[in-house]
């Protein structure tokens, strides 16, 4: 079983930022991909960012491209998504996810929640204009 464990999300002013982090704990393979999806009142999850397991390929909707960054530290077993230039239309919860199953298969996948084994239960951002 996998544990995802997000934190750091709160209450920001409008054009600030805010660092969101996910560890991730127990029966953790050596390869997998994670992303950030997000969920607004009365809107479906939408797809945030995700990262490959060498943190070497990053992938954005393109609302957060240019603003969002998204990085992992595999020793921790932890990714982070810097948020720059907030809107009010952040405001959302967060929600970490983790691809054990996928293999390059996660390449074609990590935009929908398919390509996702484990969710965390979110982090609330709220942003205040």
């Amino acid at each position: 079983q996998v544990q995802l464990v997000e934190s750091g999300g709160g209450l920001v002013q409008a054009g600030g930022s805010l660092r969101i982090s996910c560890a991730a704990s127990g029966r953790i393979l050596s390869s997998y991909g994670m992303g950030w999806f997000r969920q607004s009142p009365g809107k479906e999850r939408e797809f945030v960012a995700a990262i490959n397991w060498r943190g070497d390929r990053q992938f954005y909707a393109d609302f957060a491209k240019g603003r969002f960054s998204i990085s992992r530290d595999n020793a921790e077993s932890t990714i982070h998504l810097q948020m720059s230039s907030l809107k009010s239309e952040d405001t959302a919860v967060y929600y970490c996810a983790l691809d054990r199953t996928h293999s390059t298969g996660w390449y074609s996948l990590y935009q929908t929640e398919k390509g996702y084994d484990y969710w965390g239960r979110g982090t609330q951002v709220t942003v205040s204009s």
